[in-house]
């Protein structure tokens, strides 16, 4: 029997939604044995040196000037990418994917970013005739995801699916799903064999992370935490960025047996699973990671946009708090010492209510456009 084929196509800008496209690959394996997938991150494949010029621009342009960015982002908030800019993505980045699409010959295309859904959409309009599913990675909708070409939105939470009905998207398009994260994060895994593996001691832990891009360089944050080394132990985890991992190397305040520093690693539901607090930035993917583990989360700094949003949803559902001061990391500290059972329970009773976030219910939905493809194939 030929197998059915799902291209993924996501964009480097965040390390999150390439994660996404990863995460259904695996779900839509794991559902389905008939099911051949192969994700790319599109700008990045077809155009490889222009790609990295813009991301790196970009993470400079989020880093220094989040004003500009914020701004960028509620000024467009509900519009839609305009004909002249897909156009102009099309041809200064992607002139060769209707070729790629030909050459791969999908089933089902799903996009995991909003550019590559644009791209996607535009090519429909000119006669492709394949289902785009666009996954939106946040617990927002910005206007840019929005396209009438798309076949199915999976969206985080019934907020943003109103979110997309009030901008006039039919509701028979959109199926609230949850985010998809790599089935890993569903597992439960022995604490014992973990800390085994990566040298860590069975005592109240903090998990700190920047995201894929290691944007976590909070000073005031890291040194409080820092000064708690004698009573918890401190995991911070570096992502891609190898300079601020190689300072904090060489800072004398981090050299203890109770701090651990990683770089990339594809282990983090491990790593969540023996953390008893996640200090982050609140990217739609980690947090939604997060919320699997049932680990309570403290907002760092969230970037312009997208991250305050999700940001504002966790916290208006008890799943995390925005670090608004010092006290909020010391009071956090003091649960952990002085009232561990208790944040124990906590965490078991979230993790006893997100069964409606069901591991497979995005690809679940994939595979239903499959099924109908293959219907209208030989109808």
């Amino acid at each position: 029997m030929q197998k059915q084929r799902v291209l993924l196509l996501s964009e480097g800008f965040g390390a999150g939604h390439t994660q996404a496209a990863y995460a259904l690959s695996s779900s839509l394996r794991k559902t389905s044995p008939n099911v051949q997938t192969k994700v790319l991150e599109l700008g990045s494949f077809l155009n490889p040196r222009v790609a990295p010029l813009i991301i790196t621009a970009y993470k400079k342009t989020v880093s220094s000037q989040p004003r500009l960015v914020r701004m960028m982002y509620r000024s467009n908030y509900k519009k839609s990418l305009n004909r002249f800019t897909t156009l102009a993505l099309h041809r200064l980045f992607y002139t060769h994917t209707t070729q790629l699409i030909r050459q791969l010959h999908p089933d089902v295309i799903v996009c995991t970013h909003p550019i590559p859904s644009a791209v996607i959409s535009r090519i429909k309009r000119l006669g492709l005739d394949v289902p785009l599913c666009t996954v939106i990675t946040d617990y927002d909708a910005h206007g840019t995801w929005i396209s009438r070409e798309v076949n199915c939105y999976l969206v985080s939470t019934n907020l943003v699916k109103e979110k997309l009905l009030d901008r006039g998207v039919d509701s028979s398009k959109i199926r609230v799903t949850g985010i998809p994260v790599h089935p890993n994060f569903w597992e439960r895994h022995s604490k014992e064999e973990i800390r085994t593996q990566f040298h860590l001691k069975d005592m109240p832990t903090v998990l700190v992370m920047g995201g894929g891009w290691g944007f976590m360089k909070d000073e005031a944050v890291n040194s409080l935490l820092a000064s708690y080394r004698d009573k918890i132990q401190i995991i911070f985890c570096f992502g891609s960025n190898k300079k601020s991992m190689q300072r904090m190397e060489e800072d004398e305040r981090f050299r203890h047996p109770n701090i651990h520093l990683f770089g990339f690693t594809r282990e983090i539901d491990k790593l969540m699973e023996v953390s008893d607090l996640l200090v982050t930035k609140p990217g739609g993917m980690t947090c939604s990671e997060g919320l699997a583990k049932g680990i309570p989360m403290l907002f760092h700094k969230p970037l312009p946009g997208q991250e305050e949003e999700n940001s504002q949803y966790f916290a208006s559902q008890g799943w995390g708090t925005p670090i608004t001061s010092l006290d909020v990391i010391t009071n956090w500290v003091h649960q952990l010492t002085d009232n561990y059972e208790e944040v124990v329970r906590k965490r078991q009773e979230v993790l006893d209510h997100i069964d409606r976030y069901h591991p497979m219910g995005s690809a679940r939905v994939i595979i239903e456009l499959l099924e109908q493809t293959k219907k209208r194939m030989f109808s």
